[in-house]
């Protein structure tokens, strides 16, 4: 592909199942496999899943089909698909903090999925008991060597796809991992579901209990959301802008809503009803939150018998969706180097290394040589994530909103999405949400981000 940025040599996509994998494959992380389990199991279950497929179509739907429509019309990435629509500084910095976004994640996400390497290396070692000791999690994560060391092996697997561009690199292991990664759900699902007990951790999370709802059901159904669908990161902008003409926006986005609730739908199935089994219905180990999958699980597959397949597949799985996560944010982040400082692929994903592996280094030792280090009274990688997730994706998803509705206009991005005499079937959805509600939804969810942070809740 070439590296001329012009619009008309950019790089693209093949077509309309392309963007959908690649699209699904940076939604369909571990805020799919990981993150929406424990929220499900602590907020309600089947109430939880029921509120969140409910935003998934409105204020899902309508998120993508905005930041998608801005990327193809202006064919540039974030910072300069702002500054193409000339409303000066204030939206210039909505641009820049899209831009930032992931520039802020990927490498404390890239830690993470170090730590999802080292698990499945440790299982395919034959090492599955010595996983579902209790402190097996906090020895490693505090040895700052073998952390770094994961850390990096990651981050390499990432840029090798990011080196070899769009098409050639990010599209095709899109087409590979995402059919593998469904298998692989498939598989862990029928398994968990049919262990004994497991029934009622199906019900617990399949049937909506009216009892079982509350205020931060909706508050963290709707923070998940950005996790899920990539949404406030610029990757969606990123890949609309490498997304033809002749592709539907609509139909993409709604194959992608999809195929990303249906995972995050699958990864509950695989953990809920085996965890539930395992501890006959405990709350507190239900709602363990983060621990869940480096502690909880490994003690849920050696209770099942088969701990070393079932760890092997199901790692091979997280680690599939926290690589094609990871791919997708670093391509948003490279995308902009080229773009604004007019630099060759190449030389801005070298660029991109380096801060990964300067940020990424300060997260992966936060928990051992640097853990007396602290940011606001948290680790590096807390402090990151707080401050992407809680704070700046909100204020990118607001500048988004309002760049739509004040100034662009939602009758272009709707022609933009009707482009070549395609129609927009869920149009009227997407002019009320955009125009009313998406912003308050944004300001609940920076609310709730803030307000937990002083204590005043618990998300």
């Amino acid at each position: 592909m070439s590296n001329n940025k012009h619009p008309s040599n950019r790089n693209s996509f093949s077509g309309k199942l392309g963007f959908v994998l690649a699209a699904a494959g940076a939604s369909v992380g571990l805020g799919n496999i990981w993150r929406f389990p424990y929220l499900a199991a602590k907020y309600g279950g089947g109430i939880f899943l029921l509120v969140y497929v409910i935003l998934a179509v409105t204020f899902g739907f309508t998120m993508i089909i905005a930041e998608t429509a801005i990327g193809r019309m202006t064919k540039k990435s974030p910072v300069s698909a702002y500054k193409s629509f000339g409303r000066g500084g204030f939206f210039n910095f909505g641009g820049w903090i899209n831009a930032i976004v992931p520039l802020i994640i990927v490498p404390y996400y890239c830690v993470i999925g170090g730590w999802v390497a080292k698990y499945l290396f440790e299982y395919a070692s034959g090492s599955a008991a010595a996983l579902a000791d209790d402190s097996y999690f906090g020895s490693f994560i505090s040895n700052g060597t073998s952390s770094e060391i994961w850390f990096v092996v990651f981050a390499a697997l990432t840029l090798a796809v990011i080196y070899m561009g769009v098409e050639n690199g990010i599209e095709r292991v899109s087409k590979m991992m995402m059919p593998v990664l469904v298998v692989l759900a498939v598989i862990i699902m029928i398994y968990s579901v049919t262990r004994p007990g497991a029934m009622e951790g199906v019900k617990y999370f399949l049937v909506p209990n009216i009892k079982h709802f509350s205020w931060m059901t909706v508050a963290s159904a709707l923070q998940q959301m950005f996790y899920s669908l990539s949404i406030a990161m610029g990757i969606l902008i990123t890949f609309g802008s490498y997304m033809k003409d002749d592709v539907s926006i609509e139909r993409a986005t709604i194959n992608v809503e999809i195929f990303d609730t249906a995972i995050a739908v699958m990864a509950g199935l695989m953990i809920i009803p085996a965890v539930f089994a395992f501890s006959n219905g405990d709350p507190n180990v239900l709602k363990a939150g983060p621990s869940l999958m480096f502690i909880i699980l490994p003690k849920v597959f050696a209770s099942m018998g088969l701990a070393t397949p079932i760890g092997i597949v199901f790692f091979v799985l997280v680690l599939f969706a926290a690589l094609t996560s990871a791919i997708a944010l670093t391509e948003s982040v490279v995308s902009t180097i080229e773009d604004e400082f007019h630099l060759s692929r190449p030389v801005s994903t070298t660029i991109t290394a380096v801060i990964i592996l300067v940020l990424g280094t300060l997260s992966s030792l936060g928990y051992g040589p640097l853990a007396n280090v602290t940011v606001g009274g948290m680790q590096f990688l807390d402090f990151f994530d707080f401050l992407s997730n809680s704070l700046m994706m909100p204020i990118a998803a607001l500048m988004t909103c309002l760049l739509v509705s004040k100034y662009i206009g939602v009758d272009k991005i709707a022609a933009e999405v009707k482009k070549n005499d395609m129609i927009f079937k869920r149009q009227k959805v997407f002019e009320f949400m955009i125009k009313y509600l998406c912003g308050i939804f944004v300001v609940v969810i920076f609310a709730s981000a803030v307000a937990s942070f002083f204590g005043i809740i618990s998300i």
